[in-house]
């Protein structure tokens, strides 16, 4: 049985996610009674949380006083991705008031890029974005122990197995850290403000680097037993397919991914298949997976037969997820989900093709709605929660 939330988790969550809300109808709202909802605000109120914010709009009698989220909490949102940091300053509510991105190889290892992200933070912080930090959120593109925060065996993050994450963010910066894998803080994401929003059952699936799956079940998040469910992308698909980082051979991961597409553009460029690749190769020396769908969308067919490959391979994989845990929706996300209709409709065709009829009688397929923000705004997700858990 799921346990009850603290009076104090749900006052403060509600105050978030709704903004200024009145004490009448805060205890209409969490069905407490006046008094003890009073003696918890003035709790709020002395810790720091809470503010009053003027008089609400009269119900009648006596006006009631609004209460808010204390203007000054701030929290640090970072989503780590293979090649790629983007960092956010949120208010209590989670809205930006600062952001950055920029491209960076996770595998310079920990220091390299937490230097980077403490010089982000930094730069926020002499912007005026905040004055200290009430907690900080972080996601990373590999197997998490969402217990311990550390990363665990990542395939793509040498140099990151059991660093103390959470342990060096919380001493670096006076607050609570909490660390958590990227597509689990995208499926966070989506769900408090994107087209998932407050779908209990639904997966999210990222394509970018690599290939993961963030699984909702009954309005929270589950990540196993150790932190590792979800790893879609060392499935085999494929028995003689290529070897994956992961040691294994044939894994979704090695065959459709945007280093798997990379590698199967510039094989179509230097063969000839593709004139499209071949001409951007020569322009460029280089292939991505933008580059495919470019050429795709400008009607290359050796383009749109990889990516159609691509969605074949990965809707086999989530037909199979659909008849085992029967979701109610399923979002694609991450970079390759730029690669757009052409990718979403092979998936969905296998996917309603492969999986039971019962579980795709309505089973909505689509894209991301919060797109490259999915993930900051998870980790602030995570990042507020875990400051108001501190309220206890």
């Amino acid at each position: 049985m799921r346990t009850a939330e603290p009076l104090h988790l749900r006052l403060l969550r509600l105050l978030r996610d709704r903004g200024a809300v009145s004490r009448a109808e805060l205890a209409d709202q969490l069905d407490v009674p006046r008094p003890r909802l009073l003696a918890e605000l003035d709790r709020l109120v002395n810790l720091g949380y809470v503010a009053e914010a003027g008089k609400a709009a009269s119900r009648g009698g006596r006006r009631s006083t609004l209460v808010t989220l204390n203007p000054d909490l701030r929290f640090a949102a970072i989503d780590l991705g293979a090649s790629s940091i983007d960092v956010e300053i949120t208010n209590g509510q989670l809205e930006p008031l600062a952001a950055y991105a920029e491209p960076a190889d996770i595998r310079s290892g920990p220091k390299v890029i937490l230097q980077r992200v403490n010089e982000l933070l930094a730069k926020a912080k002499t912007d005026g974005a905040y004055e200290k930090l009430d907690a900080i959120g972080i996601g990373v593109p590999g197997p998490v122990s969402y217990r311990d925060g550390i990363p665990v065996s990542p395939p793509i993050m040498p140099g990151w197995d059991r660093f103390p994450l959470r342990e060096v963010l919380t001493r670096e910066h006076g607050c609570p850290a909490v660390v958590d894998n990227d597509v689990n803080i995208m499926a966070i994401g989506e769900r408090y403000g994107g087209v998932a929003h407050s779908v209990d059952d639904f997966l999210f699936i990222k394509i970018g680097t690599g290939v993961g799956c963030g699984i909702y079940l009954a309005g929270e998040v589950y990540r196993g037993t150790d932190g590792c469910a979800g790893d879609i992308g060392h499935i085999q698909v494929d028995a003689n397919g290529p070897t994956c980082p992961c040691g294994n051979v044939g894994c979704l991961e090695a065959l459709f991914s945007g280093n798997a597409l990379a590698k199967d553009a510039m094989i179509a460029a230097r063969s000839g298949a593709s004139p499209a690749l071949a001409e951007r190769l020569a322009a460029s020396g280089v292939l991505t997976a933008r580059d495919v769908g470019e050429a795709a969308t400008e009607g290359d067919v050796t383009c749109i037969r990889l990516i159609r490959d691509g969605g074949r391979r990965l809707g086999g994989v989530l037909a199979s997820l659909v008849n085992f845990a029967n979701p109610s929706m399923i979002v694609i996300g991450g970079g390759l989900a730029r690669l757009g209709h052409i990718l979403l409709a092979e998936i969905r065709s296998v996917v309603y093709r492969r999986s039971l009829p019962l579980a795709t009688g309505n089973l909505p397929v689509v894209l991301s709605e919060l797109g490259s923000r999915a993930g900051v705004t998870g980790a602030a997700v995570l990042a507020s929660d875990v400051a108001f858990e501190q309220a206890s």
